[in-house]
């Protein structure tokens, strides 16, 4: 059972925990920590996960093609999308944005195949665009994250891409 005060007790104590941890340095009363930086490392927005799949010899993040699952659940009308990462598709109120897709290696276990997108919403009534959903949707596991809205649903297909050995 999850309990504000248990979920407080415990991250106290893990503080505590870690405290005695390390040496202390000069600045023993500062609250801030100091994280050693590797100089090598890439920017923490996935760009290092993008540079990795294209030294490999994966195909360039411009050149992979998503298809993407659009359904109106007022018409039942379903509608697959090819997009590449940075391309738009904008369908009366809706707007699908793809930034990114991926999917794992040939030879990595578990397969996934996920992209990035965004979803905006022009609700009735209003004038502008509201977003719906950002973030990443996975095929293997549509749960994960799910865009939540009461006409539209979005969900990933497929990501294009191909690795080196490919046929």
């Amino acid at each position: 059972m999850n309990s504000p005060l248990g979920s407080l007790t415990c991250a106290a104590l893990a503080a505590i925990a870690l405290s005695g941890c390390g040496e202390a340095g000069p600045d023993e009363g500062s609250d801030t920590v100091e994280v050693p930086v590797n100089e090598a490392a890439a920017p923490a927005d996935g760009a290092d996960t993008v540079a990795a799949a294209e030294d490999i010899g994966a195909t360039p993040m411009a050149e992979r093609t998503a298809t993407i699952g659009l359904l109106n659940k007022r018409n039942n009308v379903s509608r697959d999308l090819e997009l590449r990462p940075g391309e738009v598709f904008e369908d009366g109120p809706v707007i699908v944005r793809l930034a990114a897709c991926e999917r794992t290696a040939p030879y990595e276990f578990p397969s996934e195949t996920g992209a990035f997108v965004q979803v905006d919403v022009l609700e009735r009534g209003q004038d502008q665009h509201r977003r719906v959903f950002s973030g990443w949707l996975f095929k293997e596991n549509p749960s994960l994250n799910v865009v939540e809205h009461p006409v539209y649903d979005v969900w990933v297909k497929d990501c294009a891409m191909s690795f080196p050995g490919d046929e």
